[in-house]
């Protein structure tokens, strides 16, 4: 029995700006850009991984939450206390200057990590942590 990744969810609060730094600036292909039950369903998945796709929701995609949790949630977006995404690379400083170049909040510039990868971070337009690591060994 094999069992494998498929999709996994990103809280966003504006689909075009979050499309323009998934698709533009790290070269996701958009798969799925439909409306559905009056949301928008959009994924994104990297040319390399075909099999695994983000997608981009809004914060809290239950249409019958309390406006109240709506706002709890929103809130912590805000802030940036929702849970990000770590990707892999092969090329940790390239992917850091390539996101930088085109704007990305920088949180961490590339640094080797005691636990075997050498990783950067940014926030994506909505405030999601993004880390990008690199194999150490690959490195080399």
């Amino acid at each position: 029995m094999n069992i494998e990744l498929a999709q996994c969810f990103i809280a966003v609060d504006d689909h075009d700006k979050a499309l323009a730094f998934y698709r533009d600036v790290l070269g996701f292909e958009v798969r799925n850009d439909v409306g559905f039950e009056g949301m928008r369903w959009v994924t994104v998945a990297s040319p390399s991984q075909p099999d695994v796709e983000i997608v981009l929701e809004p914060p809290l995609a239950d249409p019958n939450a309390p406006e109240a949790d709506r706002l709890a949630v929103s809130e912590l977006m805000a802030k940036g206390m929702l849970r990000g995404v770590n990707f892999r690379t092969d090329d940790c400083d390239a992917a850091f200057e390539r996101i930088r170049a085109a704007g990305g909040e920088v949180l961490q510039e590339p640094m080797d990590q005691p636990y075997g990868v050498r990783d950067c971070a940014f926030r994506d337009p909505a405030g999601n942590m993004l880390r990008f690591n690199q194999s150490r060994t690959a490195a080399k």
